[in-house]
């Protein structure tokens, strides 16, 4: 009984060892291929480094401002009998904006005129009685005084009723309505904002230190959220002789073209002052640089003949480099990168160093300076 059990294990074990010895050879052959095995290059789009010329620029924040601008208020106390305006609309200068009731006054001026009428019959009369001496000097200079008196009284009546006929100063566009039909206006009540948007001012401070690079006719560029994508071009119009006590900074005021009236007054923009000086500087696509905490690198496309089978192909290197400004679709190299190089630009997330690429730049996307979207 013993003997069988015993034969019995022995050929367990010699069926154990032959299964581990076949699994053991699967396991070395698969090792080898492994090491044999090359991955297939992966398909990539290129570009060049090449050097380029970029303006140098002073940034700032910068506020928008009305060239002209005022909230049109009450002069005189009255009620509101004709609202001649449109809320949001444009206005011309001269254009009737709203009637106060004028009825009072317009009483009070025939009344003045009646005795500016009279005053000048008395003085006429007196004046010609003067020739005569039937009158004296002193009853003829009472009554031009008198004359005097009743037409400045009639002026000031039609200054009044001219006054409650509220116009609009100079050309711009309206904004909300702050009045109704009816309602009396005090001295000083606000009727509605008027703002003349085209050109508008962009006002921004910059650095003491920096005065002396600027002067009125600089180009600026302005860029704000209300835009999207897009660039306004400017100039320097004026620069505050008086910098400001607590920061040292000065103010600088730009004007720019605002045809359509998007950019609105009391906005934020960014403004950046173009220098005449230049900078020459190495760019490549920014979607060249692969980012990671530890530095950003680019993969540098290289010719190198296979160990295995002596064919010449493409593999990649990844170099780390430092990068500088970035403009548009491109990024400047600080260093680590020479003019001329080839550099992966389109999917360098799924590349490792040493790998094997084939170059199709036929769907390389077109990078530029200022690209404009078509969303946008």
């Amino acid at each position: 009984m013993k003997k069988r059990i015993l034969l019995s294990l022995l050929g367990l074990l010699l069926v154990i060892g032959i299964l581990a010895g076949v699994k053991g050879l699967q396991i070395f052959k698969m090792m080898g291929k492994k090491e044999s095995f090359t991955p297939p290059p992966e398909t990539v789009t290129t570009a060049q480094a090449h050097p380029d010329s970029w303006d140098t620029s002073l940034p700032a924040v910068g506020s928008l401002e009305a060239v002209q601008g005022v909230t049109i208020a009450a002069e005189l106390p009255g009620k509101v009998v004709h609202i001649a305006f449109t809320p949001g609309t444009q206005v011309q200068a001269g254009s009737i904006l709203l009637q106060q009731d004028t009825s009072s006054e317009e009483a009070q001026l025939q009344a003045a005129e009646a005795s500016a009428a009279l005053a000048k019959v008395n003085f006429e009369r007196l004046r010609q009685l003067i020739e005569t001496n039937a009158v004296s000097q002193a009853a003829l200079d009472d009554g031009e005084a008198k004359h005097k008196q009743a037409v400045a009284q009639t002026l000031e009546i039609r200054a009044a009723i001219a006054k409650k006929t509220i116009r609009a100063p100079f050309s711009g566009r309206l904004g909300i309505r702050l009045v109704n039909l009816g309602q009396i206006l005090k001295e000083g009540d606000p009727i509605v904002s008027l703002q003349a948007m085209d050109p508008i001012f962009v006002n921004f401070m910059l650095p003491q230190q920096e005065l002396s690079r600027i002067q009125p006719g600089f180009s600026v560029r302005i860029t704000s959220d209300a835009l999207p994508g897009q660039t306004v071009a400017g100039k320097i119009t004026a620069i505050n002789p008086q910098a400001d006590n607590a920061t040292r900074n000065v103010r600088v005021q730009a004007t720019a073209a605002n045809k359509e009236e998007r950019l609105h007054p009391g906005m934020f923009a960014a403004v950046a002052v173009v220098l005449p000086a230049k900078n020459q500087v190495l760019i490549i696509p920014a979607t060249s640089v692969l980012p990671a905490p530890y530095g950003d690198s680019v993969f540098v496309v290289e010719e190198k003949t296979n160990e295995k089978t002596g064919k010449p192909g493409q593999v990649v290197r990844q170099q780390f480099v430092r990068l500088g400004e970035k403009r548009g679709d491109f990024v400047a190299i600080a260093s680590g990168l020479d003019a001329g190089a080839t550099v992966v630009s389109s999917g360098v997330f799924k590349l490792r160093n040493g790998q094997g690429v084939l170059i199709n730049n036929a769907l390389n996307p077109k990078f530029s300076l200022n690209p404009k979207p078509d969303n946008s």
